[in-house]
């Protein structure tokens, strides 16, 4: 299944985790999914037991999904942690079961079960106390084992490794060239395809100065990102940080870790230049902040005035460099500035957040970012590609409102 790799680093213990089967009839994203769960459940069990609020005072960690899309169906799992006693647990997990539309299409959520997390750990204690036992009473093998095995492992080639704690394909270290992609599926992808020189980065962030030396020391250098506003952010943090060659991105919407052999070898046939990419997108984004307001429409349209508490949060857009952003907590105190690249990672760990003030564009990729980690309002200065509200998430614009 293809798995998003999140970060669920909790203010408090869990003690639960609800895992539910998902199906729907039709093709749907992980923030449909996300999003129908905290829609549909707002208002069934109260306030106390309302979903966004349980997040924000980690009641209730984040929701992770793993889906798989076949034959324009989609089917999965959805896990919440829940830091709740056993009843309340019950009622959240049962609560997800009324969830029967996903957008358009049919769905159906059944819960497989509730698993104790400490009762698990504490399997997971001793099943690795055992192994380290049989480990230490066969330490005495005798050493013509050890060798026949050492040469057999020239035979798994296929077989993803680890550098420095980011996987990669075996020939990392070998090969004059390197792939560099952002998560760990993709690498498992692209080694389905025998692509053996292929590394994680483990998405934006702070890249690991091993990988920097890595990549410095190649003769050539591929970056392979996805076909979203978060690729073309994450080749901006690297293309500074760290020799890059070629880009290849994939289709608009698509990811590494999806992408079928066809299209993979077409994505990487055909690579560009890094620094003509970079100069198509600052190209991009001249355009956008030339076209982000229509002046027609807003000579005829009377702008209703912003709440109070949105006003303020425009005040905090002045403190923040370009295309820099914070967040604003639930009793109204605000975040260190974090810059594009870190804006997802980083509000995956906002707990509290009821509010991203970003100033730029306000684009669709961002919008999903506040919807992923149910953060209900997003400020910014004007509109960019996509920006439109969400079921979840409200958009106030500067150029508009202020």
């Amino acid at each position: 299944m293809a798995k998003k790799q999140g970060n669920n680093k909790q203010g408090k213990a869990m003690k639960y985790m609800i895992i539910a089967k998902l199906n729907v009839n039709g093709t749907v994203q992980r923030k449909d999914i996300i999003g129908a769960i905290m829609g549909q459940t707002e208002g069934l069990l109260g306030d106390d037991l309302e979903l966004r609020k349980l997040q924000r005072t980690a009641r209730v960690g984040h929701v992770d999904v793993e889906m798989d899309s076949k034959g324009g169906k989609v089917s999965g799992l959805i896990m919440i942690p829940s830091s709740m006693d056993n009843v309340e647990t019950a009622i959240i997990a049962s609560s997800l079961e009324t969830i029967d539309r996903i957008g358009p299409c049919q769905s159906k959520i059944v819960v497989a079960e509730i698993q104790d997390i400490r009762s698990t750990k504490r399997t997971v204690v001793v099943d690795r106390a055992k192994e380290l036992l049989l480990s230490l009473v066969n330490s005495g093998e005798s050493a013509s084992k050890t060798v026949i095995e050492e040469v057999r492992s020239v035979l798994t080639t296929g077989t993803a490794t680890n550098f420095h704690g980011l996987t990669s394909g075996p020939n990392v270290e070998s090969s004059d060239s390197l792939i560099i992609v952002e998560g760990r599926n993709d690498v498992r992808n692209l080694l389905k395809y025998g692509l053996k020189n292929t590394i994680s980065c483990d998405g934006a962030g702070d890249i690991k100065q091993e990988l920097i030396d890595l990549a410095n020391s190649k003769g050539n250098v591929t970056l392979a990102i996805d076909g979203d506003r978060g690729g073309e952010m994450l080749f901006r943090q690297l293309v500074e940080t760290m020799k890059i060659d070629f880009v290849a991105q994939a289709p608009v919407g698509q990811e590494w870790e999806l992408l079928p052999q066809k299209t993979a070898t077409k994505c990487l046939t055909q690579k560009e230049d890094a620094k003509k990419f970079l100069h198509k997108l600052d190209q991009l984004q001249n355009e956008k902040d030339e076209q982000n307001v229509n002046p027609a429409t807003a000579e005829d349209a009377e702008p209703k005035d912003a709440p109070a508490d949105v006003q303020e949060y425009f005040d905090h857009i002045g403190d923040l460099k370009k295309n820099n952003a914070l967040f604003v907590k639930v009793d109204g105190s605000v975040s260190e500035a974090v810059g594009p690249a870190k804006l997802a990672s980083a509000a995956e760990e906002a707990d509290g957040a009821i509010a991203i003030v970003f100033n730029g564009p306000v684009s669709k990729r961002t919008i999903e970012i506040a919807s992923e980690s149910a953060i209900e309002t997003v400020v910014g200065t004007t509109a960019g590609k996509g920006c439109e509200d969400a079921d979840d998430v409200k958009v106030w614009l500067q150029d508009q409102f202020a």
